[in-house]
């Protein structure tokens, strides 16, 4: 299967959820602001200190409850994962009734129940209602927390550690965190393997006795119920939580921002694009004056498809599917944030234009459209959120917890409409800065440094867990007599040797196909036929054939959900290329270049540059290949695939990779070999 094919296959998919929907770029003007009536909670307070906030709503006969927790932040030291765990274990039993006799009364009841370590959520018909709120408080005072449940839970979130071990972007948010406020920080620190195996059950249950106790709880109760009834309720079922000591909790001071700009950069060598974020620490409560004036100046920054990062990075150079911005509020401290996903070859570019629109952002006033439409997003979401029960509660809570004025969110809209162009300028030079920041660059050091070097911006180097370390050696010295016609045969000879690959004159593969946030599994065809016949099928159950592509050595078609086009003429350009079904066997060594010897997964392997923007990876010890990468333009933007090609088996004297992982953008497919069969089941007919 080639290149071109894994495109058209990536952006199938992509489009199956684009075509449907509308477009919006084009946001509605602000009218005047809706009033907004929230009705106010009525509060009470038991002798344990547990807070009762209920709101009557009797449109739906629904009732919702939430659980809140108001802790200061916890710092889990060297046993890093013990919240991580006991929140996975929560809902799953409780001292007097069974895991599984729980969770069937929740499906019966047709309700949900959830509970974490930052607390809980039931929702249900009134009728259930009491039994609903009498599962939740049995729940959060009695969880069943067993030797077996741990165990299990602690094998999941271990596993979950090695598959983020080769994510860019679990990399990423890991050392970003970790870089702004220090790994003693509890926003900075991090769970690993090693901190998960320290943990003991004894730990989880000393962290919910500590944690899980009344006196810092809220519980919010929206819908169809009578007050007086439902608070009577509440005191019957959390009477018996027992109070708990008054907790101060010791807080290290967060790291500093940097006295001047400067890249933080972690090698990654199996990334296929870099993940940039510029970060700086803030403090920025909800009840600050400026939190208003920061909301929209977010927006127009890079809260949006219309922000200034988006604009540029995706719709003028095209160098990620997406730019974005964020300024957190918290109590004691947040960041913000600008970045995005970007392909290799333009991580400085990025880079050097995500800092000019910051700048430009803080030293030109907005245009009056952008402020107006900024404003508008804002009253088109509150308003639809409001209908939401979850969003009541929420404002209830954010209300109490971080001391806001009773009228906060009844006025929230008129706050949002007052806010002026002078307004954001203003808190775009507090809050939104270019200077004294980091930026995160998590990437392929061999390809993206040299580049980086170039913007003058000073480059400090971090391992994956975001300790400091030297420059890493992007790439090792090739051994003597190493060429690209060495690599070439050296890979002919892995695969069976030249007398075994010419005798291959057609190849069919048929394979499971995977496709990440897809629900369906399609299976695909794959035949090819000497010199350069190619043919691609994939269906889907229940719907069929899906996607065809045909190639009978001068003409060819793709065909999506029906409707056939005939291949361009740079495509058949591209396909008259081809000269046999194993492209080694033709392609001409003096035209190639052997670029390095780098590595993959930290396995060595040589990197061939076939022609512009198109590499080979073969493995140095086996020659095998490994990998191939390509950029090619596909709706008008540019798509870096990466095949990953692995699990060789023989088949006719020939190894072949059973298993491939296509990167495509932001689209990961895979596919596994269930039958490759050679010489056989293939006709001319079939490339028609």
């Amino acid at each position: 299967m080639k290149t071109k094919l894994y495109i058209l296959i990536a952006v199938f998919f992509m489009s199956l959820g684009v075509n449907a929907q509308i477009d919006r770029s084009q946001q509605p003007k602000p009218g005047p602001a809706p009033k907004i009536s929230l009705e106010k909670p009525q509060e009470f307070e038991l002798k344990n200190g547990l807070k009762i906030l209920v709101v009557e709503n009797h449109k739906l006969p629904r009732v919702s409850f939430n659980i809140a927790f108001d802790r200061e932040p916890v710092l889990e030291g060297e046993k890093a994962g013990v919240t991580a765990l006991l929140g996975a274990m929560l809902a799953n039993g409780t001292t007097t009734i069974s895991k599984d006799d729980f969770n069937e009364e929740i499906d019966f009841l047709g309700a949900r129940l959830n509970i974490g370590f930052g607390g809980g959520s039931a929702n249900s018909l009134t009728k259930y209602s009491n039994r609903m709120l009498e599962l939740l408080a049995d729940a959060t005072m009695n969880p069943l927390l067993t030797e077996e449940e741990f165990q299990k839970e602690k094998e999941k979130l271990i596993e979950g550690i090695k598959s983020d071990a080769k994510s860019v972007d679990a990399i990423a948010g890991r050392a970003g965190g970790a870089l702004a406020y220090g790994k003693h920080h509890p926003y900075g620190e991090f769970v690993t393997e090693e901190s998960v195996e320290a943990v003991t059950l004894a730990d989880v249950k000393a962290y919910f006795e500590k944690y899980f106790t009344p006196n810092n709880t809220y519980l919010v109760i929206i819908g169809d119920v009578n007050t007086k009834s439902v608070v009577k309720l509440a005191k019957k079922h959390f009477k018996n939580w027992e109070k708990a000591a008054t907790m101060t909790t010791e807080i290290v001071e967060p790291n500093t921002n940097p006295e001047a700009l400067e890249i933080n950069f972690i090698d990654m060598p199996n990334a296929v694009q870099s993940n940039i974020s510029l970060t700086s620490n803030v403090k920025l409560k909800m009840s600050d004056p400026d939190y208003h004036a920061v909301l929209i100046a977010n927006k127009i920054l890079g809260g949006g498809f219309n922000s200034y990062l988006n604009m540029n990075l995706r719709e003028e150079h095209g160098y990620t599917y997406g730019a974005r911005s964020s300024v957190g509020t918290d109590k004691y401290i947040s960041r913000f944030r600008a970045g995005a996903a970007v392909r290799n070859a333009v991580t400085d570019s990025a880079v050097v234009e995500t800092i000019k629109e910051i700048k430009r952002f803080q030293n030109e006033p907005v245009e009056a459209d952008a402020l107006a439409n900024a404003k508008a997003k804002y009253v088109g979401d509150f308003v639809l959120a409001l209908e939401r029960p979850s969003t009541i509660a929420q404002y209830a809570i954010n209300t109490k917890v971080n001391e806001l004025p009773e009228d906060f969110y009844a006025t929230y809209l008129e706050k949002i409409n007052a806010v002026t162009i002078e307004d954001v300028n203003r808190v775009a030079n507090l809050y939104f800065t270019a200077d004294k920041a980091r930026i995160v660059v998590v990437g392929k050091g061999s390809e993206v440094v040299e580049n980086l070097e170039k913007t003058g911006i000073p480059i400090n180097y971090f391992d994956t867990f975001a300790n400091p370390v030297e420059k890493p050696e992007f790439s090792k010295p090739i051994p003597e007599g190493v060429t690209a016609a060495t690599i070439l045969e050296s890979y002919i000879v892995a695969i069976g040797g030249l007398e075994a690959v010419n005798a291959v004159n057609s190849v069919r593969t048929a394979a499971d196909v995977t496709i990440e946030g897809m629900p369906f599994k399609p299976t695909a065809v794959m035949k090819t036929m000497a010199p350069n016949m190619s043919s691609m099928e994939m269906s889907i159950e229940g719907m069929g054939t899906v996607m065809k592509q045909k190639f009978d050595g001068s003409e060819g078609y793709a065909e999506q959900q029906g409707m056939q086009r005939p291949m361009s003429e740079e495509e058949l350009a591209e396909k008259a290329k081809e000269k046999g079904l194993f492209p080694e066997t033709y392609l001409d060594a003096s035209t190639l270049t052997l670029v390095s010897l780098t590595a993959i997964d930290g396995v060595d392997v040589y990197k061939l540059n076939v022609d512009e923007d198109s590499y080979r990876y073969y493995d140095a010890a086996t020659g095998l290949l490994v990998r191939t990468e390509k950029s090619e333009e596909a709706q008008g933007q540019t798509i870096t695939s990466v095949q990953d090609l692995s699990d060789y088996r023989e088949v006719n004297g020939v190894l072949f990779p059973f298993v491939q992982k296509i990167t495509a953008g932001p689209q990961v497919i895979g596919l596994t070999a269930s039958e490759i069969i050679v010489n056989e089941g293939v006709s001319a007919e079939d490339f028609k």
